[in-house]
């Protein structure tokens, strides 16, 4: 503000690893801003100003914040009767929560990090602030350690490594927040929902297929008119009946289930599906693939009795943790969120669903952590967050109770003696939604994805034109074999076309000349630069195939 004394303060809150604070000002920031500002931060900090609190009426705080708009409309957001504070610190004085350090000279290691554009309150409607992130710890070293993880998260950012390795778009064009999958990513996400459905089907899981949107009443019979409609998309008049693009898929699983008479036998019913749904997201917040408008959830419900219901979950997490595995995720944060003040059903039905999440989670010998109020409206669950490469957690696995939906579908199973009996009901997902999880594996592999993942596992190489034919042998031997090969014919130097292979993250780069065309081999060289000479080409498809097979990580 001393150097924009007319400019307009909004909010500045704390962040996981951070802080930012967004301003309205009289021109757009610059990187060489952000120096001036931070040696005006140093020159404070040596000052060693203390921190000075001071709760004071409503009136008062409307007079100090007179020229700040922002702050009397976070002013007018205050509860009445929840204590207003100012932070002072030298001739500095802000409309905040707080708390702070005791003093400016507290503050040991801090870097500003960048400028962002950043809408007021989150509305698209609402005035464009400028955001300047920072970040401060305790010591240098901390400090630098931090930066360099920015670095590295830098590098494996999904959105340049996406159109790096052209993986998939999003396209002004087509809309913010929906994807084109190219067909290097397309293959990606093939294999994975391949492996999706085997483990699926290997857990005696059925598949179903559902459409794209359903009539008003049945979003009226699910809540989601009710609970939901702000992330709706707008309805569409068909023949004179409302229909809406489906948010979620529940509705059309609980079809599913109510189109005949279930007896108890029968139970548990697993309904699983690959769907696609669409939500309404502030354009503020989209971000590459982890937050779109329209994503594939890796969706499956549950119908089973009371009995039932802690032998299934407990299933579900194995099943998880397996998947989770594979893909080469290893540590999580698990968390059990518990009934909120607004909730639908008897809190004993609560107790009980809470206590069977409780015992599953024990069963499985993991940590965790409760979230208390933290559960849906219509029942308890279980979140679980993975750790990547550089240690950053992601929501991905929920498993969810449900006292909600199967009332309002009077869904119904015979039971043994004859009677009909309320089925609980189990959302679950493993994955997330596909986009998100793919958009997470890019930055944990850094682009560079196991062999069985690779849209791409080898690249052949000729030397010489005169080795073309033996590459194209090669590529067909291996194409037989249901491996992903490209030949590169182009009249470049081998040593380019390797560094593009690398490029491009390629597992395998098959050098052919004149000793690989006469003794029927290949030469091996890896992403990471290790090389291997006259390797016989079956043993290579052999090494390939069982990478594949077993799904190694490396």
């Amino acid at each position: 503000m001393s150097l924009f004394p007319e400019g307009k303060l909004a909010i500045g809150p704390p962040t996981d690893d951070g802080f930012y604070y967004d301003f309205d000002l009289p021109r757009a920031l610059t990187p060489e801003d952000l120096q001036q500002i931070e040696s005006h931060m140093r020159e404070t900090i040596a000052r060693n100003v203390p921190f000075e609190r001071r709760v004071i009426n409503r009136e008062e705080a409307r007079h100090v914040c007179q020229s700040q708009p922002f702050k009397l409309e976070l002013l007018d957001s205050i509860p009445e009767g929840e204590p207003i504070s100012l932070f002072t610190h030298g001739s500095f004085t802000d409309l905040c929560e707080g708390p702070h350090v005791a003093r400016t000279g507290d503050l040991k290691a801090f870097k500003l990090l960048s400028i962002a554009g950043a809408y007021w309150r989150g509305d698209e409607h609402r005035p464009m602030l400028q955001r300047i992130y920072g970040t401060a710890f305790e010591s240098q070293d901390e400090m630098k350690e931090h930066l360099h993880r920015l670095e590295e998260a830098a590098k494996r950012d999904h959105r340049k490594l996406g159109k790096e390795l052209d993986l998939f778009s999003v396209h002004e064009e087509i809309g913010a927040g929906l994807v084109l999958w190219h067909p290097k990513g397309a293959r990606i996400r093939t294999i994975i929902e391949d492996f999706w459905r085997s483990e699926h089907y290997r857990a005696e899981y059925e598949m179903s297929f559902t459409p794209h949107m359903g009539k008003a009443q049945l979003w009226q019979t699910s809540g989601h008119l009710d609970f939901y409609a702000q992330n709706m998309y707008a309805p569409m008049d068909i023949e004179g009946q409302q229909y809406y693009i489906k948010p979620m898929n529940c509705p059309f699983h609980i079809m599913v289930y109510g189109s005949r008479l279930r007896s108890y036998r029968e139970l548990p019913i697993r309904i699983a599906e690959l769907g696609t749904v669409y939500r309404f997201e502030r354009g503020g917040v989209l971000h590459g693939l982890l937050r779109v408008r329209g994503f594939t959830q890796d969706d499956a419900h549950i119908f089973c009795r009371p009995d039932q219901v802690e032998e299934e979950v407990v299933k579900v997490l194995d099943l998880t943790l397996s998947m989770l595995r594979t893909f080469g995720f290893t540590e999580y944060e698990v968390y059990l969120a518990t009934r909120p003040d607004k909730f639908v059903g008897r809190p004993e039905d609560w107790e009980m669903a809470t206590e069977a999440l409780r015992r599953a989670v024990a069963k499985k010998g993991l940590e965790v952590q409760v979230d208390e109020g933290g559960g849906a409206f219509y029942g308890p669950k279980i979140d679980l967050k993975i750790k990547d490469a550089l240690n950053r957690s992601w929501q991905c696995s929920t498993v969810q109770f449900d006292f909600n939906l199967p009332e309002r579908f009077n869904l119904t199973y015979q039971g043994e003696d004859g009677k009909e009996h309320r089925p609980v009901m189990v959302h679950r997902a493993l994955l997330g939604s596909i986009e998100r999880f793919f958009g997470v594996l890019v930055e944990h592999f850094g682009g560079a994805f196991p062999v069985w993942l690779a849209p791409v596992q080898a690249v052949v190489i000729p030397i010489a034109d005169r080795h073309n034919d033996y590459a194209r042998q090669v590529a067909s031997a291996m194409k037989a074999q249901d491996l992903r090969v490209q030949i590169d014919e182009r009249r470049e130097r081998m040593n380019g076309k390797i560094r593009d292979a690398q490029i491009q993250k390629v597992p395998y780069m098959l050098i052919l000349g004149d000793e690989e065309v006469n003794g029927s081999t290949v030469s091996v060289r890896t992403r990471r630069g290790e090389n291997r000479k006259g390797l016989p080409l079956a043993d290579f498809i052999a090494q390939i195939q069982k990478a594949v097979q077993d799904k190694a990580l490396e």
